[in-house]
């Protein structure tokens, strides 16, 4: 579709060169991660055409906001996405499409589309996967730099808050990704993750 492999590359180079060092979890890694689940749900699901194309964007993009904030990002981010796409004369309705799927993907997640669904789960796919104490701790190391948690106890008490309110949206997340969700947050109740 017109103009993605140029959006990615605007995209992708900001990511790398503005991302504050401090974001040891919202940075390039994640979006990659994120890229890549959303392509195996296209992939599974045999996404195709305009859908496929806006998902891969929504991935790509739906971080954006770190650039400039980690204050709702999400709407911040969604409006810079949008400026990049105008200026790569990408259709208006494409526009909404990708700034709603940025906004879905705000804490707690609400999504309305299929594509929201996709987007969330593949946000937050890590979850419910085994690298999820690697990941979890990059998080914990930005969250303490940035003063969301001040101990290891609000870490704790962050992580099983947030693990126990999630719920996956998709029906391969629910079935393949909550299983290993409950088992971590098992872990982290007996003190082990």
């Amino acid at each position: 579709m017109k103009g993605y492999l140029k959006l990615r590359r605007i995209v992708l180079t900001k990511l790398e060169n503005g991302l504050p060092r401090h974001l040891t979890y919202h940075n390039l890694d994640h979006v990659l991660d994120v890229l890549n689940v959303c392509n195996q749900y296209i992939k599974r699901n045999k996404i195709k055409g305009d859908d496929a194309f806006l998902l891969r964007i929504g991935a790509i993009v739906h971080d954006m906001g770190f650039l400039k904030t980690n204050i709702n990002h999400e709407e911040v981010g969604a409006e810079m996405a949008a400026n990049i796409m105008a200026s790569l004369d990408m259709d208006p309705k494409h526009i909404e499409i990708v700034k709603g799927l940025i906004l879905a993907t705000k804490i707690p997640q609400n999504p309305q589309t299929e594509l929201q669904k996709i987007i969330c789960d593949s946000d937050l796919d890590y979850l419910g996967r085994g690298d999820y104490p690697e990941i979890s701790s990059r998080l914990y190391l930005e969250f303490k730099a940035t003063n969301v948690i001040k101990t290891d106890q609000d870490w704790k008490n962050l992580q099983i808050s947030f693990l126990t309110k999630h719920d996956f949206h998709t029906p391969f997340a629910k079935r393949y990704r909550d299983p290993r969700k409950q088992y971590w947050l098992e872990k982290i109740h007996e003190n082990h993750v």
